[in-house]
């Protein structure tokens, strides 16, 4: 009987394939969206899918203002900030960030889902979250995504 010999096919920046991508955040719950967000930036949609690579693509969130959360969370959910500095601790729920800065909920949302390295913080960088339906990326042509 012979042996037969698999070999594992790795990814690296070579022979990664980068897409645009668009998503529409109208009427979309917040952590729903964002985990498929981050799974498109970390690569995991495509079949060569590498731990250690960047195979993401980019993604261009539109219409960030319209997200939705569920339960009581609009209310209730608190962002903090912090300074360093005594008394420097800033917590705004989210109801007031959403009409202050909209892009914001969605980026912090899918920062926390990726990495907590400098692949993810290189991951992170292909992330473009707008608040209206307008975005500055025409040009390379990005194709809606479906979930």
């Amino acid at each position: 009987m012979s042996k037969l010999h698999f070999t594992t096919k790795h990814a690296n920046e070579a022979t990664v394939q980068r897409n645009w991508y668009v998503v529409d955040g109208t009427n979309q719950t917040v952590g729903r969206i964002c985990s498929k967000i981050a799974a498109v930036l970390r690569g995991k949609n495509k079949a060569y899918y590498t731990p250690h690579v960047d195979c993401g693509d980019f993604v261009i969130v539109i219409n960030a203002e319209k997200v939705v959360f569920t339960g009581n969370k609009l209310a209730e959910k608190e962002y903090q900030n912090f300074s360093g500095y005594p008394g420097g601790q800033k917590i705004e729920i989210a109801k007031d960030l959403l009409k202050r800065r909209p892009e914001v909920i969605v980026e912090r949302a899918v920062k926390g889902m990726l990495p907590k390295n400098r692949l993810g913080r290189k991951m992170y960088k292909k992330l473009f979250v707008y608040a209206g339906a307008a975005h500055p990326h025409a040009a390379q042509q990005p194709k809606e995504f479906k979930f």
